[in-house]
């Protein structure tokens, strides 16, 4: 192991450099001779396995149900949704040969699945009695339309779920959109600690073929939000593309309604972005896969006795899948330096001293507070810091936002805090046109979403027109 075990960059002076140590020095993540592509070491790939096991059983509540569609999609079927495929052909990779031949058609890997899928809805639904069909997936997706990738954040290639869901009528496809954005928030809140903007993109920036897409939006502490969870309610427009239609009570022919919805393993990036200080990683408790570490402290002379003890102390804490890390080969310096670059929520420290006084020292990882607490009262105490720091945590992070955010009603003000670094609310027209300018004229920030519920006064910030909702403007990723 390197000697370099600490970050060298401060969070706060060089964010990219910092981020990008993180995740190498904590063993997180791996770079590849792929841009863009990395590989998801165990630590990593253990939260990405927490959330969607999370997220898993919240979707089977509501009788979705997991299945498996290729990684290839035929040309054919990709061209068939206009509004679909323009969205998305700048990002596709193609297969064009297998071996030395080339392929009668090219074959698309995986951006999004909704055309492969859905030629075979179209075999399935037949008749009212068809659905709702309520099929997920937990695959890998490549998109490659970008220039500067960055680990979780914007990766060419992803992890995620994607939610496919049919109904017969529409009322009933709107009535998913709170159920599913529900599970996301609650799952990102309660374990990742994170809070975030919940709205309805622009036309813009909504999903390719979508009529209306709502997102969870987050902030980082660079100042750039960065787009998380979405629902996207399709209407008709895939069904009528691939003809997903059926008879109804009346043997009346109707076409069927969608909704399609992910999260992905850029959530992992964000939470490491939010939560992690200058000492490394921080991982809030209930997505942590170890929520403590202990680090007996011995000598050649006192070795046995303090072992005996500390492997007690672990079997009385193994609900919390403690770690003991009894290596000889590493100063106990090291060890809690390690420690802390590692996000272990706590750590407790046992030497000789707590031997005799039968206590532990208990190390807050998100505070570095430090306490004494006698064995007897071990597992009560723990359980309580560990409260502790999960709620601490989800509070810091919806400061971070809240005071970051502030209101405006012009396109000056509107420049000014997006050069602070802010998420700005500001009345908007809706036109995309004018999205573009304002882009332009703030230096590269766009809509982020608009709050669901809002009461909007004024004119757009830019032409001046009667504006029709309060949008959340910022620069991200």
């Amino acid at each position: 192991m390197s000697k370099k075990l600490g970050i060298t960059s401060k969070k706060s002076e060089n964010f990219s450099d910092w981020y990008t140590q993180i995740i190498q020095k904590a063993e997180l993540a791996e770079y590849t001779d792929v841009s863009g592509c990395i590989v998801f070491r165990p630590l990593a790939y253990e939260i990405w396995e927490k959330i969607s096991s999370l997220v898993d059983k919240k979707f089977k509540n509501l009788g979705i149900k997991n299945s498996y569609f290729p990684l290839f999609i035929p040309e054919k079927l990709l061209s068939k949704e206009k509004k679909h495929v323009q969205g998305f052909v700048p990002e596709v990779a193609w297969v064009t040969h297998a071996g030395s031949t080339k392929l009668q058609e090219r074959l698309a890997i995986r951006p999004t699945s909704e055309t492969i899928m859905y030629e075979t809805y179209s075999k399935w639904i037949k008749s009212w009695r068809d659905l709702p069909l309520k099929l997920n997936q937990w695959n890998n997706v490549v998109r490659w339309e970008f220039k500067h990738p960055v680990p979780f954040l914007r990766t060419r290639e992803f992890l995620w779920n994607e939610g496919h869901t049919v109904f017969a009528t529409e009322k009933e496809a709107n009535e998913e959109r709170d159920d599913i954005i529900d599970i996301y928030k609650n799952v990102v809140e309660s374990n990742m600690a994170l809070y975030g903007l919940i709205g309805e993109k622009s036309e813009k920036e909504k999903f390719a073929g979508a009529e209306y897409t709502v997102s969870i939006e987050y902030l980082l502490p660079n100042g750039k939000a960065i787009q998380g969870p979405d629902f996207h309610h399709d209407g008709q427009n895939f069904a009528k593309a691939f003809n997903i239609s059926f008879l109804d009570k009346n043997e009346k022919k109707q076409y069927t309604y969608q909704n399609t919805f992910a999260i992905t393993t850029r959530m992992i990036g964000v939470m490491i972005a939010v939560h992690s200080d200058d000492k490394g990683l921080i991982l809030p408790p209930n997505i942590a896969p170890n929520e403590l570490i202990i680090i007996p402290i011995f000598t050649k002379e006192n070795k046995e006795k303090i072992l005996k003890k500390a492997k007690e102390i672990k079997k009385k804490l193994n609900k919390y899948n403690s770690v003991l890390d009894e290596r000889e080969d590493y100063s106990v310096g090291w060890k809690f330096n390690e420690s802390e670059l590692k996000g272990y929520p706590i750590r407790i420290e046992f030497g000789p001293k707590d031997l005799t006084k039968k206590q532990v020292v208990v190390v807050r990882r998100d505070t570095n507070e430090k306490k004494n607490v006698k064995i007897t009262s071990l597992d009560k105490s723990i359980a309580k810091t560990l409260e502790d720091i999960q709620n601490n945590l989800f509070e810091k992070a919806k400061d971070l936002v809240e005071k970051n955010m502030v209101e405006v009603k012009d396109l000056q003000n509107l420049k000014k805090q997006i050069k602070n670094k802010k998420i700005v609310l500001a009345p908007y027209c809706n036109d995309p046109k004018c999205e573009e300018i304002i882009k332009y004229k703030t230096g590269g920030a766009k809509t982020l979403n608009r709050p669901l519920k809002q009461t909007v006064k004024g004119n757009c910030v830019n032409c001046n027109k009667k504006a029709k909702y309060l949008f959340y403007f910022g620069k991200s990723y």
